[in-house]
């Protein structure tokens, strides 16, 4: 039975089922193994691990420590408490209109950043010019209907993934910005500095970024030194603002102080780089990625959610949990009817009753005839999220790419 322990607890002995931090945070080569000495307990304290699980049937107990069932039972409780809060989500678009226009966005958004990553490998500058009109029309579309843009965040291949997840950023960041009823203006600097944060993974080697294997020291300094790289960047790019800076050079601190560069703490954190931080590890653990299999965006929020005990700021976690809703747009559900639906719309009054899109019948294990279902309107309801790996679901036919 797993069990979840504090950092201080940790000894020699003890099996690590899961280190319970995103995997980008920490240069070992997976999540589970047994703890051989006291250096291996610094090691991992010394990454900024402050809980982690472990396995007592193949090492030594806590007694009194509570189980992974009872910690996840306790964090479906207060997923359901961020739910009972009312969301204002108005949509100005149909999202059969505005569905087309983003999928014509993102495509033209991936081809540019991936452009722009080339020429800074190639030594050249940044080209603002050729980003503002794409973050302008990224925020555009995401206040006429942010779901039609928020779940091709989702698709992503492991060998375009670095920019891929920019773009991803970039408009998870513009949906949780407008959730936070921040003005306008602020929101395309804030977009602007997600689309750019990693821009300094262009002078860390593919060797270290797509290693499927444990990095040595060395790399993983490598690894890490990409946000001063992007800061440098975009400071020497003209017209980037403070805002975007922020984005950019925070979105790896923590609010416990165990992030880098700097290992900020707090309020010493912009707002904006509080807000990165959030929205950089959501993704990255909601992706599939060269060496391990993305979450579902709900265990991906339940997640955020766990960890702002300690590396987020927990009001800001349950902002971009309203914002984007307990189950995001993209996520594939079992509804009580014995079905499964792809969520294609948040509805304003209830995050736990989207507009779903049903698709496949469990009982006899085949597709049905897609039909559109508002549950606010029906007596059907989600029952659990599922994996699209379970079921051999490609989302690539489903979600709107």
């Amino acid at each position: 039975m797993v069990k979840k322990i504090r950092i201080e607890q940790l000894k020699p002995g003890m099996f690590i089922h899961d280190l319970n931090c995103g995997w980008l945070d920490h240069p070992f080569l997976t999540n589970s193994f047994a703890v051989r000495d006291e250096a291996a307990v610094e090691k991992i304290r010394a990454v900024g691990v402050r809980e982690l699980y472990i396995d007592p049937l193949r090492g030594d107990d806590v007694v009194s420590a509570p189980t992974k069932q009872e910690v996840n039972q306790d964090l479906e409780q207060r997923l359901l408490k961020i739910a009972e809060k009312d969301v204002d989500k108005p949509a100005t678009a149909e999202l059969a209109v505005e569905g087309p226009r983003a999928k014509r966005l993102h495509t033209e958004a991936n081809r540019i950043v991936k452009s722009l990553m080339d020429n800074v490998r190639l030594g050249q500058q940044i080209e603002l010019e050729r980003l503002e009109p794409m973050v302008e029309n990224m925020v555009d579309s995401i206040f006429r209907n942010q779901d039609a843009l928020l779940p091709l965040a989702r698709l992503k291949k492991h060998d375009t993934y670095t920019f891929e997840h920019s773009v991803s950023v970039c408009t998870l960041m513009v949906a949780f910005s407008r959730g936070m009823r921040l003005s306008r203006e602020v929101i395309k600097e804030i977009g602007m500095g997600a689309l750019l944060h990693d821009v300094g993974k262009a002078q860390v080697p593919d060797a270290i970024l797509n290693k499927p294997a444990k990095l040595t020291d060395e790399e993983f300094d490598k690894m890490k030194s990409h946000v001063v790289q992007s800061v440098t960047l975009l400071e020497a790019a003209a017209g980037v603002s403070e805002t975007a800076l922020q984005v950019a050079g925070q979105h790896h601190e923590r609010h416990d102080g165990t992030g880098y560069p700097n290992k900020l703490k707090g309020d010493a954190i912009s707002l904006y780089g509080r807000m990165a931080s959030v929205v950089d590890v959501y993704d990255a653990i909601s992706s599939d990625r060269v060496y391990h299999k993305g979450m579902p965006p709900p265990e991906a929020l339940k997640k955020l959610l766990e960890w702002s005990d300690h590396h987020f700021e927990p009001i800001l976690v349950h902002r971009f949990i309203r914002a984007i809703g307990i189950y995001p747009s993209g996520t594939l559900v079992r509804l009580a009817s014995g079905r499964l639906a792809i969520v294609m719309e948040q509805n304003e009054g209830s995050l736990l009753e989207p507009t779903v899109q049903v698709i496949y019948d469990i009982d006899s294990q085949h597709y049905i005839p897609p039909e559109v279902l508002d549950l606010s309107r029906t007596h059907d309801r989600i029952i659990a999220f599922e994996s699209y790996q379970k079921w051999k679901i490609d989302p690539y036919r489903w979600l709107p790419a």
